[in-house]
């Protein structure tokens, strides 16, 4: 009994000084320095050990000037525990007070402490990193790594030119580091990544492919041809990153495989020529059965993308004949999935289809593979409106594949069907979950259909619009185009100026677009632009439009405004870094 009250005991003062922590925290984050002070002071009172509440305690008395107690509590606790890094904390509270003198005093005795104790150099370099106090923290590192050639802080030196905007430095410095300690090349592309994305360092791609082109050249190091067709895959651009696999290839042919990746990445950002080119080279040049079929998969699916009815024969019979020359088996699964997808969505033989996935399930399959045939069995019962049994083999996947990107992508296909369905409460529910996915894709997607079902009910309890509007999605997945067009019309004309509207303008749009009819895509676009300023959609209207005027008018003046407005005035937009790269390009920069 005894043992039992102190562990309640033990538990109550933890929550306790949690709440108190935390109301703390509160008082700090309003600026209400004294009420802070108060309750971080009783803190470190009850754990005079806690550097956590030591340094709130002294920031506490930073913000109210007292800069006598806050100098006294450092110099306390460095008489106790001798940290050097206090020594810091002293300096910058004259640095405070405006006294450089003293300050400079204080830093090169931590710099000092350094050069007797080289491992005190990392909580020192780490106080005055959290000082902002750059050059210091360089000189900390530096300092260590003069003393001992084997401590290696070369990627905290580059993160700090980085921040004061030494951009050369910065470089040099992450790029030798990469090539001599190869294990730390992701996190160095991470941090490199970030620069490319910054609008403020307009000339750091130029500058970054310059320092690449230069050491790929003089070295001719296939590391470096690595790393460059890294750097046009961040900026999309694969034709250029083929051309570095191209000479990775020529010299390591075991490299094949990364091709077949940067086609399938081209193909999924629709660069189709790109694609076309990456996955030919693959089909020339190897006799590997598996990359063979992925690539003919890949050609084969950007066909039927973009395919009329009238190219149907040509696709059915050479589906025929892949299957006929590679046989039915574990490894053409690609090509089986993609046949039965297009007798069931293109060709509508839906029987053709059913029995083809069917007849797959009874081959040995790794997980994965059951997984892929499953989620295709179920995209096919959907399309038949049979939507309990469609749920039943998403459900199966999501469970079985928990965690996974597939598992994921069936949790959503869960939540459309139940939107399909009209059970949209139900979908909303799963959608939340998914809002946080892994995978920003999926994220995005299970965002957007959260939104648009939120948004419609908000107005409109009874979700008649909705209900409509999800009824002409289901005709969209069922490659039903000309039917859904109408079914999005009626919604316009029935629900003229309620929430439905500018998505449903949008929708009206992409069908248009994808039918091949630019002008009515464009109508439908402005219309969201001039009378939708204010919607959620806008960006995208935007998008679209300068896409088209872009890519297929090759009108690009009306492009150029289009992208810039995106530019201006949607910074958070998913579309935001490709249409400055566009912009760009149309304006004519030479360092994109």
């Amino acid at each position: 009994m005894r043992k039992i009250i102190v562990v309640i005991l033990i538990f109550f003062s933890l929550f306790v000084r949690a709440q108190n922590e935390q109301l703390a925290q509160n008082y700090f984050d309003r600026g209400e320095f004294e009420k802070a002070l108060v309750s971080y002071e009783d803190l470190l009172k009850s754990q005079p050990g806690n550097m956590i509440y030591f340094q709130k305690t002294i920031d506490c008395y930073q913000q109210l000037q007292q800069f006598d107690k806050a100098e006294k509590g450092i110099q306390e606790r460095l008489d106790k525990f001798k940290q050097a890094n206090l020594l810091v904390e002293l300096g910058y509270n004259y640095q405070l007070q405006k006294n450089t003198d003293k300050a400079k005093k204080y830093y090169d005795q931590a710099i000092d402490r350094i050069k007797k104790n080289v491992n005190e150099v990392y909580g020192i370099a780490y106080t005055f990193e959290r000082k902002a106090l750059t050059d210091y923290a360089l000189l900390a590192y530096q300092t260590a790594a003069n003393i001992d050639s084997k401590l290696n802080f070369n990627f905290q030196i580059a993160v700090l030119y980085g921040q004061k905007g030494e951009m050369e430095l910065m470089l040099e410095t992450f790029l030798n580091e990469s090539y001599q300690n190869p294990q730390n090349l992701p996190i160095i592309q991470n941090q490199l990544n970030r620069f490319m994305t910054e609008d403020a360092n307009e000339n750091f791609n130029d500058l970054l492919k310059k320092a690449l082109l230069t050491r790929a050249q003089k070295t001719q190091d296939l590391f470096w041809n690595d790393f460059l067709s890294w750097y046009f895959i961040q900026l999309k651009e694969y034709g250029k990153a083929f051309i570095q696999q191209k000479a990775i290839y020529k010299r390591s042919p075991d490299s094949f495989a990364n091709i077949v990746n940067l086609g399938q990445m081209a193909m999924d950002d629709k660069d189709i020529e790109a694609a076309k080119e990456i996955l030919t080279f693959v089909l020339e040049n190897t006799n590997n059965l598996e990359l063979l079929i992925e690539a003919n998969s890949y050609l084969l699916e950007m066909r039927i993308e973009n395919a009329t009815e009238k190219d149907y024969p040509q696709i059915t019979s050479d589906l025929e004949r892949l299957i006929k020359e590679f046989g039915i088996s574990p490894y053409t699964i690609p090509l089986l999935k993609l046949d039965a997808e297009f007798s069931a969505f293109h060709l509508k033989n839906v029987e053709k289809a059913k029995t083809i996935l069917k007849n797959a399930l009874e081959m040995d399959l790794d997980k994965n593979q059951n997984a892929e045939i499953k989620m295709e069995l179920a995209d096919i019962l959907l399309f038949e409106e049979k939507f309990n049994q469609a749920l039943i083999y998403y459900s199966q996947v999501g469970e079985d594949m928990s965690g996974s990107v597939i598992g994921q992508e069936a949790s959503l296909k869960t939540a459309k069907t139940s939107y399909y369905k009209t059970d949209f409460e139900w979908a909303s529910h799963q959608l939340k979950i998914l809002k946080t996915a892994s995978t920003q894709l999926i994220a995005n997607d299970a965002l957007d259909l959260f939104l648009l079902i939120s948004d419609n009910t908000v107005e409109d309890s009874t979700q008649v619009a909705l209900k409509k509007f999800a009824r002409a999605d289901f005709l969209l997945f069922q490659n039903k185009k000309q039917e859904a067009l109408s079914a999005f019309q009626n919604i316009l004309k029935e629900h003229k100026g309620e929430e439905i509207e500018p998505i449903t303008l949008l929708r009206i749009g992409k069908i248009y677009e994808k039918l091949g009819d630019f002008t009515n895509a464009l109508e439908n676009y402005s219309a969201i632009i001039n009378n939708h300023k204010e919607c959620i959609y806008i960006d995208e209207a935007y998008f679209f439009s300068a896409e088209i005027y872009n890519e297929k008018l090759k009108d690009f003046e009306k492009a150029k405004p289009l992208y810039e407005s995106i530019i201006m005035n949607h910074e958070d937009s998913i579309y935001y870094v490709e249409a400055r790269k566009k912009y760009r390009q149309l304006r004519g920069d030479t360092n994109l």
